[in-house]
């Protein structure tokens, strides 16, 4: 392979802001994979936002990639997996497999698209020090014809339909709105983009804490609901505090502390197969590796709210939630699935289609 721009490359990021900011090209922002795409002739490879290598994960992407961009260039887009019209992140997480047969499995199962928003290199030409706007328009161009499962992201620099964009695109499973400077060059690595994601809150029940790597201070609450049965499923964990409410907090929750965990709601959470009847901390996975994932308990007294972006298969909080305050006019009891909100459904492929 000999690209004018070639692996790794470090895509260029985006920092959280509040509010969608005026006077920029705005697109959607993809629940997927970060990558970038190198082809070079019959060769194509894909790289991950940390710049390993991707490609075997994804043979059908590989092929459909090889038929319908041009012979020498680099993309920076998101591999997604779409179901029933709605992107699915748990689908696209099976994917990184060792085993190149479930690989191959998953890819007929579940066939993955990639989604282009950047074009970084074409021919001989690297279009880093090119601004955004002469970027898209080559990206345009350069895809003007192609076809599923190769898509170009919609764009506006219409404020008010990156609004309507992001109000009813999360239906269709997306994060929220990414806005770009228009005269901005590709700089890797840098968070020189904006990103404006959908956040709830949910109150939720603090049932234990885990240790942080540093000592005796509290690492990270572990939060639970409670589903229809009445029984408490863990749900994820709160872990952004000063090192210093660390320390408060270990003092804090002293009194709830249980130095027996007989009676505990997670209380089996040490047996492998009790973590298929429940949701429950320290589940292992391929993920967890060798990490101890051992946990203070607490009785599950106190509620606290969270806030949150998306849910995994509606039971757990996929990122880690931010701790927002404690709720003490709430009863754990309340504190329930039914709460959470449900986004209005919307096609992906009227988003898709948007960029046509």
């Amino acid at each position: 392979m000999d690209l004018p721009v070639m692996p790794p490359v470090k895509p260029m990021l985006a920092k959280s802001v509040a509010k969608i900011p005026p006077g920029m090209q705005y697109e959607a922002k993809w629940d997927g994979f970060r990558a970038i795409v190198f082809r070079d002739g019959a060769e194509v490879e894909l790289g991950s936002r940390t710049g390993k290598p991707l490609t075997r994960y994804f043979p059908e992407l590989v092929a459909a990639l090889a038929e319908r961009v041009p012979t020498r260039c680099v993309l920076d887009g998101e591999i997604v997996i779409a179901r029933d019209g709605h992107l699915d992140f748990d689908a696209l997480t099976e994917r990184i497999h060792p085993a190149d047969s479930r690989v191959r499995t998953l890819a007929e199962r579940t066939p993955a698209s990639f989604v282009a928003f950047d074009l970084l290199a074409l021919g001989d030409e690297s279009l880093l020090d090119l601004p955004l706007t002469d970027r898209r328009a080559l990206l345009t161009r350069a895809l003007d014809a192609v076809a599923p499962p190769v898509h170009v992201a919609p764009a506006t620099t219409d404020i008010d339909e990156a609004q309507h964009w992001f109000e009813q695109f999360e239906g269709a499973g997306l994060d929220g709105v990414i806005a770009k400077p228009l005269t901005l060059r590709y700089r890797q690595d840098e968070r020189a983009m904006f990103k404006i994601k959908h956040e709830r809150t949910a109150d939720v029940v603090v049932a234990g804490y885990r240790f942080h790597k540093s000592g005796p201070v509290v690492g990270s609450l572990l939060l639970g609901l409670y589903d229809e049965r009445g029984a408490l499923q863990h749900v994820g964990v709160s872990a952004a505090f000063p090192m210093r409410k660390r320390a408060e907090l270990v003092e804090e929750l002293e009194p709830m502390r249980m130095g027996d965990v007989t009676g505990h709601p997670w209380a089996a959470w040490s047996e492998e197969a009790a973590h298929e009847r429940a949701r429950l901390p320290g589940a292992p996975s391929r993920w967890s590796g060798k990490k101890d994932l051992s946990w203070v308990a607490l009785r599950p007294e106190r509620v606290a709210e969270v806030a949150y972006d998306h849910m995994e298969n509606g039971v757990r909080f996929r990122h880690t939630a931010r701790f927002r305050r404690w709720r003490p006019d709430r009863t754990p009891q309340s504190c329930t699935y039914g709460q959470l909100d449900e986004p209005v459904r919307y096609d992906l492929a009227e988003v898709l289609g948007s960029g046509a």
